[in-house]
C-alpha cells in the first residue's frame, strides 16, 4: 500500500474518531462530563499520548536509520566504481574491454533504479549475471610485471566489493517499519482524538482545531513511510552520485 494512500486513511480514520467523540458527548449525561470526569479524561489521555509520541519517535527513527543507510551504500557503490574504473585505466589497454562492461554494467543500473518514467517499475535486483562477468573478468587478467599483478588485486578486489554491495542494497530496500507497529500506533491515536472530541468545546473552532491536528498527524506518518520507501516517493535517494561517476567513466574514455 502506498505512503499517500496510507496517510489518507489515518486522516479519515482521525476525523472519524474527532467526530466520535464530538458525538458521544451528546448522548453522555451530564454528570459523566462534570470536571471530574474531564480531568481523568485528560489524565488517561496524557498517558496514551506520552506512549504514542514514544513508538512515533521510534517508527521515524528507523524510518530514517534505513534511509540513511541505504544512501550511504549508493554513496559507495559510486565511489568504488570510479575508483574500479581508475584501477583499470591504470591497468592499460588490456583493460579497456573490462571497462567499458563497467560503464554498461553501471549505466543499466542506473536505469534499473531511478527509471526516467514516473510510472516504470524500480528494479532492485542485481544483474547478478553482468556483475558476475565484470568480477570474473578481473580474475582473468594477465598481468606482465609486478606493478600489473598489484592492479589486478585491487581491481579483483573492488569488484567483489561492488557484487557484495549490490546485494547489501537489495536487503537494505526492504521495508523497515513494522506493520503491527504502526497499527497500534493509529489505533492509539484514534482513542485520543476520541478524547479529544469528548472535552473540547462545542464550536467550530476546536473542530477545526482538531480537524488541522489530524491531518498534521497524518502528514507525520506519510512522512515515515516515505522514508521508508528509499528508492521512491518525495523523498527517495538521488542517483546524482552514480550519475557523476558515469560522467567521469565517460569523460576517461
Amino acid at each position: 500500500m502506498s505512503a499517500t494512500l496510507t496517510a489518507g486513511m489515518v486522516a479519515a480514520l482521525l476525523i472519524a474518531a474527532v467526530l466520535a467523540g464530538r458525538r458521544l458527548r451528546r448522548v453522555l449525561p451530564d454528570d459523566h462530563l462534570n470536571e471530574r470526569s474531564r480531568d481523568t479524561v485528560k489524565q488517561a489521555t496524557g498517558l496514551v499520548a506520552t506512549m504514542t509520541a514514544l513508538l512515533l519517535g521510534l517508527l521515524v527513527t528507523s524510518a530514517k536509520s534505513s534511509h540513511d543507510a541505504t544512501r550511504s551504500q549508493v554513496i559507495q557503490m559510486a565511489a568504488r566504481v570510479a575508483y574500479l574504473d581508475r584501477v583499470l585505466v591504470e591497468y592499460g589497454p588490456e583493460a579497456a574491454g573490462i571497462r567499458s562492461r563497467l560503464r554498461n554494467t553501471t549505466e543499466e543500473a542506473v536505469r534499473r533504479i531511478w527509471p526516467e518514467e514516473k510510472d516504470a517499475k524500480i528494479q532492485l535486483a542485481p544483474e547478478r549475471h553482468a556483475g558476475d562477468e565484470l568480477y570474473t573478468a578481473a580474475l582473468r587478467l594477465a598481468p606482465r610485471d609486478e606493478i600489473q599483478r598489484t592492479l589486478k588485486a585491487e581491481a579483483v578486489a573492488v569488484a567483489g566489493e561492488l557484487r557484495r554491495s549490490r546485494e547489501l542494497l537489495l536487503a537494505q530496500s526492504a521495508p523497515s517499519i513494522s506493520t503491527l507497529l504502526l497499527i497500534v500506533v493509529v489505533t492509539w491515536l484514534m482513542l485520543i482524538f476520541v478524547s479529544f472530541g469528548l472535552i473540547a468545546p462545542d464550536n467550530a473552532t476546536a473542530a477545526l482545531s482538531l480537524m488541522i491536528s489530524a491531518l498534521s498527524v497524518s502528514g507525520a506518518v506519510f512522512l515515515i513511510l516515505d522514508l521508508d520507501r528509499p528508492f521512491g516517493g518525495l523523498m527517495k535517494i538521488s542517483s546524482e552520485p552514480m550519475l557523476r561517476t558515469l560522467g567521469q567513466l565517460a569523460s576517461q574514455t
